[in-house]
Formats: structure tokens, C-alpha cells, sequence
């Protein structure tokens, strides 16, 4: 088949790898260059941890409690818009403990079905994105807060993930070089992380080697359709014809999916991060700081931290003071890290899509045969890229996909 890729981000790449596979003719168009975004500036984290949707008992009044703050890891901006309403009305809905129930299952499936994957995707295209296998910290700073995630690993034990419960010495044991002030933390033994930013460049790299033709700084402009089907995909560079569309424009994907009439619940994320370049005496282990609400992950010497979810629309406006709150939080985890607070002009952000209940939007629409929707990953799209691009092959192929894809349905709000 031809087939034609909307979006260059982590999922638009998954699913050109997992499709060229199969021998397909395979076209990316990207509105970048493919050098930044929400795959490059993130924690890169596979963290089948993460199972629990961003929708969630207590995220509603944990957001109300934060939106006041200037520094605070959530604030939504207030305005009217009818679009940003809707996405509330089925958040709120959607953050109860039954609904997390039912969704925990499909997030861990998912997941983990990525986790595997990588590590045949690493085989293949060299192991040059700094992948390390060691787990990742759920880290507490106050004893409720450690006792609760001790609950959460509970949990994630039923769901087969492999946990281990630490008290503030024995995590300060695996972190002999930086000094630590915690009550302790989750070491979930399953999760990894590597550098994705270098990841994309690989991939990327491949998939050119591959045959894969990439169509950049292309803005998708509109669609041309015979009966349910769509045959070309139209551009600001020209007309691309297609046996199969996928679209997969991250954030954007609300706005080129208006375009074939098709209706989709989508906020844009902001998440803000700073990478350190050389840290002489650095972490070992990458870490979620749960009270802080935020991330920090070392590639050797190199160390990013990030976090922060502002849904403030599509902008790439910095608010400094959401780093200042990063920053803080990794000071008052880390004490003996020896770091500066980032230069403001070098400060990343990038928009991460967020559906209304956490998980995303993988497979087709009723009123086209050919299009393939993946997208509203929210902060997992490289915790769930592999897998999502295997699927989005198979639903292409009319195959059964390797998971229950039924939660992730497109039309479900």
C-alpha cells in the first residue's frame, strides 16, 4: 500500500517502522524538521509504572489547589472556549476510582507491550540512544506520601509489575553520590529510559535508510475523498496520494482531523524541561518526585528535569516561574545536586496531547475505511510509542492487533 504518515513524532515514526516492515510505501509529512517537539524535550521514560490515567480520583481537586500558584505543577487557563469545556466535562467525569479500574488494565497492557518492543527496536537499530534497563524511583519526600505509593505498588503487583519498597536509607544506598532527603520511594524494576531525542534521530535515520520518504516543513492543508475513503492528502509542497492515511499530529491532531469532518476531545499539555549537559557527580536512577510533582533522568553525566501540566492552549510561551518550581523540587529531593537554575533562554517546552480520560486515541473512524487515528498520549507518547505503531500497522492491515484495543476507541466521547 501507499501509505501516508501526518505527524513525524515518536507515534508518526513508530508506525513508519512497524509499516515499512510489512513493505508498504511509507510518507511521512511533518510540519518541522523533526529536530524538536514533544519526543524530543520529554523524561524519556518506559514506564510500564504508569499505569494509573492522568484522570484520576483527587487530580480535580489537586488541580483546583495548584491553579492559584504562579510555580505549581498544573493550572489550566482560564477561558472561554467551547472545546476546552467539553474536554473538562468528560475529565471530571472520567476521574473516579471505577473508571481508573477499568482503564489501569488497557494502560498496563500497552505499556508493557512497548517496554518489549524496544528492546527488539534497540536490536535493530543499533543501541545508540543511551537505553538503560534499571527501573525508575517513584520518589517521596513526606511518609503519607511514601505510604500511599506503597498502596499504588500494590496495585501495580496484581497487574504482574515487578516493585520494590524502599525506606530513605536503602534508596540513599543506591544513590551513593549525590545526597538525598526523602522518606523513601518505589523502585518499579520494570521501567527503563534512554535519551529520546536520540532515539528519533536513530529511528529517523533508519527509516530514510529504509526507503521511507520524509516530507518536511509541510503543513497539511486539506483532503481529497471519493465516497469513504480518503485518496490524497493536501499540502502547502503539493498533493500526496494515499491508500491508508494515519494521522498522528500530536497536539495538532484535533485541527487536521476537522478537516475530514471528524470531531476529536484533545487539549494540548504544556511540560517544561532543562538538560544539563555535564554533572560531575550525578544521579543513578531516574525518578518521578511525587510530592513535587515532577521528573529528573540521568544519561551519564547529562541530566534533564521537567514536569508541569499547563493547559493554556497551542503557545510555546515559557512561564519561568513553572521551572522555578522544577528546579525547587529537585533541589529539595537531591541537596547534594550540584546545579544552577536554567538559563531562561534555554528553557524547552512542548505540548503534549491529553485526552479527557488519560488514554489514548488508537484505531479508525466510522466514516472513513482508510483513516487511522493515533494520538492523545498525554506524557507516555515514548512509553507507548513502540506499541502504538505496531498497532496502527496491524489495524492497517486489517489484522487482529496484538492487544485489546477497545478502551483506546476514537469515537468514544
Amino acid at each position: 500500500m501507499k501509505v501516508t504518515i501526518a505527524g513525524g513524532g515518536v507515534i508518526g515514526l513508530c508506525s513508519a517502522y512497524y509499516l515499512q516492515q510489512q513493505g508498504h510505501e511509507i510518507t511521512v509529512i511533518e510540519r518541522g524538521n523533526i529536530t524538536d517537539g514533544c519526543s524530543f524535550g520529554n523524561m524519556g521514560y518506559l514506564s510500564p509504572s504508569h499505569f494509573v490515567p492522568l484522570a484520576s480520583p483527587g487530580i480535580i481537586a489537586e488541580g483546583v489547589k495548584h491553579m492559584l500558584s504562579s510555580s505549581s505543577p498544573f493550572y489550566i487557563k482560564p477561558r472561554l472556549n467551547l472545546d476546552l469545556l467539553k474536554w473538562g466535562y468528560h475529565f471530571f467525569k472520567s476521574s473516579n476510582t471505577a473508571t481508573v479500574k477499568k482503564h489501569a488494565p488497557h494502560l498496563r497492557n500497552i505499556l508493557m507491550l512497548s517496554r518489549h518492543l524496544m528492546d527488539d527496536i534497540r536490536k535493530d537499530i543499533g543501541d545508540v540512544f543511551e537505553m538503560e534497563d534499571k527501573g525508575c524511583f517513584m520518589m517521596c519526600k513526606k511518609q503519607s506520601t511514601l505510604e500511599h505509593e506503597f498502596h499504588l505498588a500494590d496495585d501495580a503487583e496484581k497487574l504482574g509489575l515487578t516493585v520494590e519498597r524502599l525506606n530513605s536509607a536503602a534508596v540513599q544506598a543506591l544513590e551513593p553520590d549525590v545526597e538525598l532527603n526523602v522518606a523513601g520511594a518505589v523502585l518499579f524494576k520494570d521501567d527503563a529510559h534512554f535519551n529520546p531525542g536520540l532515539f528519533m534521530i536513530a529511528l529517523k535515520n533508519h527509516l530514510e535508510h529504509k526507503g521511507v520518504n520524509f516530507q518536511l516543513y509541510t503543513t497539511v492543508s486539506g483532503f481529497e475523498k471519493n465516497g469513504n475513503n480518503v485518496t490524497a492528502i493536501l499540502t502547502d509542497k503539493g498533493k500526496f496520494n494515499c491508500n491508508q492515511l494515519v494521522i498522528a499530529t500530536g497536539s495538532w491532531l484535533p485541527e487536521v482531523c476537522k478537516m475530514l469532518g471528524i470531531k476529536l476531545l484533545l487539549q494540548p499539555g504544556k511540560g517544561y524541561s532543562y538538560t544539563y549537559h555535564f554533572i560531575e557527580k550525578n544521579i543513578k536512577y531516574p525518578a518521578i518526585l511525587v510530592d513535587g510533582r515532577c521528573a529528573i533522568t540521568p544519561w551519564g553525566h547529562k541530566l534533564r528535569i521537567g514536569g508541569t501540566m499547563e493547559l493554556s492552549g497551542i503557545n510555546n510561551k515559557v512561564l519561568v516561574k513553572r521551572m522555578e518550581g522544577i528546579y525547587q523540587s529537585a533541589k529539595d529531593f537531591y541537596p547534594g545536586l550540584k546545579i544552577n537554575f536554567p538559563p531562561v533562554e534555554n528553557i524547552w517546552n512542548g505540548l503534549r496531547p491529553v485526552s479527557p480520560d488519560g488514554l489514548p486515541y488508537i484505531g479508525k473512524t466510522s466514516k472513513y475505511e482508510n483513516v487511522i487515528l493515533a494520538g492523545g498520549h498525554a506524557m507516555l507518547g515514548i512509553s507507548q510509542g513502540a506499541a502504538t505503531g505496531l498497532l496502527v500497522s496491524q489495524l492497517a492491515e486489517n489484522k487482529k492487533t496484538e492487544i485489546d484495543i477497545s478502551a483506546f476507541t476514537v469515537e468514544r466521547f
